[in-house]
């Protein structure tokens, strides 16, 4: 049982919260029942589980068997007292499972490309700020089956504990790649994927385009939008606003980009 608060391994957890100790262990933390679960799924090794009894049953359940999921998988699965899992976990209601994990690679070359039916359909996230964005990309490209999320000069760190959180463990599904913007258009230029940028004063409609080969959308920041390398690399296409806002979240407007793409492929 780890119950000293001074304990090392409790303060190595909390620094994790903080980008420059992330990038400086290769590590980040994947907290709460569900992300944990998906991380198990996709065969995402956890070097450790820490686990307190005092807050199961707050979740789904299943804590036990999922433990022993983690440990057959050669995770160590430390035990808590409630005030160190308190310490440790950044969440208001936490649900006593949280993991700490070694940063994947997120190179483009690396990037597993696998099997895939039908065209090939990529989410551009360009210059993405805020870490709930990111993590919502990330589950509107996992419920379309798209083929991933290509994050271009991001600025929030898609192993923040907030997008971890957004994505509800679609972090551990969708493949992820991290590039400047001149090295993800030249990734999809050389597959032939063809891009499109969302921009607010474009003259074609979402819906009028055909979707039938591999395509790529790129969303930019709620705050710069895209940049000219972007609208000259791509086919402009506007989302209609007929309210009195001129644009909408940046996860929302991928996700309207991306069904649409899906609803022309079935």
């Amino acid at each position: 049982m780890l119950a000293s608060l001074r304990n090392p391994r409790v303060k190595d957890v909390v620094k994790l919260r903080n980008r420059r100790h992330r990038d400086r262990q290769r590590r980040f933390v994947v907290e709460g029942r569900r992300e944990l679960a998906c991380a198990l799924d996709a065969n995402f090794p956890m070097q450790t589980i820490y686990h307190c009894a005092a807050f199961h049953g707050q979740g789904e359940g299943g804590e036990a068997q999922l433990l022993r999921d983690f440990a057959a998988a050669g995770s160590d699965c430390v035990a808590t007292s409630q005030a160190v899992f308190e310490k440790m976990s950044y969440r208001r209601s936490p649900d006593g499972l949280l993991g700490v994990a070694a940063m994947p690679s997120l190179a483009l070359e690396q990037l597993e490309l696998g099997q895939r039916n039908g065209p090939a359909l990529w989410l551009v996230a360009a210059g993405i700020e805020k870490p709930g964005n990111l993590g919502a990309m990330l589950r509107c490209v996992d419920a379309v089956g798209g083929s991933g999320l290509l994050l271009a000069d991001p600025v929030a760190d898609v192993f923040n504990p907030n997008v971890v959180r957004a994505s509800v463990g679609a972090l551990f599904a969708v493949a992820v790649a991290v590039a400047s913007a001149a090295e993800v258009r030249t990734w999809l230029n050389r597959r032939g994927v063809r891009l499109f940028a969302a921009s607010p004063d474009a003259a074609t409609c979402y819906t009028e385009p055909a979707y039938d080969g591999d395509v790529a959308f790129v969303v930019g920041s709620e705050s710069q939008g895209l940049d000219a390398g972007w609208l000259a690399h791509g086919d402009e296409v506007r989302i209609p606003m007929s309210g009195q806002v001129d644009s909408i979240n940046a996860a929302t407007a991928a996700a309207v980009l991306l069904f649409e793409a899906r609803r022309q492929h079935e």
